[in-house]
């Protein structure tokens, strides 16, 4: 008989979609965990964890023995001390993205990582967002030959997401948000040789960070990409991504039913453009935590390991650096 799960959960806000995984795939829920006793005790509520199971301190679940994994979702500022002191405990542990807001935590995680008996996953979600799914499948097909340009966009109004811990000035909204993106095209085409960037800042006033910023990047093959991050835009969210190749283009975002798959004819001639339907789940916890459990159960790789999402910030980092000097930047992937 397969082992049960045994999961918690720290950070109750935007956890809940965590413990909805969980829940999905099956775990036994041990404990949630949330400084807030309000946040703690709604989720409580909404998913029948009695109290004795709900905790305002999260090293209760670092010191309980009998918990395999650990979903952390806190605030950016407090993953690499909660990660950290998770896997000193031996913990599996999944870490919202993105790992980390500085070169030197995402460091200390990685190493930290690397001498724990546990397993490390950051959330990147997006490759867990069923068109993104389909749109690796068919670049990896083969089907619009190859990429020679790809742009995806983190279109997401913070007006009234604005607090606290999200205007800190090292949260930038290219690593704030900015990282699905970023780690979208580096799925989905390689990582980024070298990157320049411009950024502004007119729409919101409480933060000290541009909130808008375009980067253009160079790979490797000659291949190039753009990411546009705007947290201050006036529309509907959106990570609308287009992927050009040599023989076809491909138009989708992580909301929308469809996508739309442009191919050509044996002459080279674009045909009329074909609509794929797709399940629109922007947050796929519940796969994003099956993969990590079966990685955990069957001692399998994790894809998104701390060194992966390590380079993901790397590139984040890197684009505020450029957006910051006027100069191009190339990233450092030596970990």
């Amino acid at each position: 008989m397969e082992k049960k799960i045994v999961a918690a959960n720290i950070g109750m806000k935007f956890g809940m979609s965590h413990v909805e995984g969980a829940m999905s795939y099956g775990a036994e829920i041990a404990a949630i965990c949330d400084s807030n006793e309000e946040n703690l005790n709604f989720a409580g509520e909404r998913y029948n964890i009695p109290p004795e199971k709900r905790h305002t301190d999260y090293m209760d679940i670092v010191n309980d023995k009998s918990i395999d994994i650990v979903t952390v979702a806190v605030p950016d500022q407090q993953h690499k001390k909660l990660s950290c002191d998770l896997l000193r405990a031996g913990k599996n542990v999944l870490c919202e993205k993105p790992l980390a807001l500085t070169r030197e935590d995402v460091k200390e995680i990685i190493k930290t990582a690397d001498e724990s008996s546990g397993k490390f996953m950051v959330g990147q979600i997006c490759r867990f967002t069923p068109a993104f799914e389909k749109a690796k499948e068919i670049i990896d097909s083969g089907t619009i030959g190859e990429v020679y340009f790809a742009e995806s966009e983190y279109a997401h109004d913070y007006m009234d997401l604005v607090d606290t811990w999200r205007s800190d000035p090292n949260r930038h909204g290219m690593i704030g948000g900015g990282c699905h993106a970023v780690d979208l095209l580096r799925w989905l085409v390689g990582d980024p040789k070298e990157v320049f960037a411009y950024g502004t800042h007119k729409l919101l006033p409480g933060v000290e960070y541009d909130d808008a910023t375009v980067a253009v990047m160079k790979f490797d093959d000659n291949v190039m990409g753009k990411v546009f991050v705007s947290t201050g835009c006036k529309r509907d969210y959106t990570m609308r991504t287009v992927i050009y190749g040599t023989k076809g283009t491909l138009i989708c975002d992580n909301t929308s039913p469809t996508m739309t798959l442009f191919v050509t004819d044996e002459n080279g001639r674009t045909k009329d453009p074909q609509t794929i339907d797709v399940e629109v789940n922007s947050h796929n916890a519940a796969r994003e935590f099956e993969v990590f459990a079966d990685a955990v159960l069957n001692d399998k790789p994790v894809i998104t390991d701390a060194r992966e999402g390590a380079k993901t910030v790397e590139v984040c980092l890197s684009i505020i650096e450029s957006s910051k000097t006027g100069k191009p930047v190339r990233p450092n992937y030596d970990f």
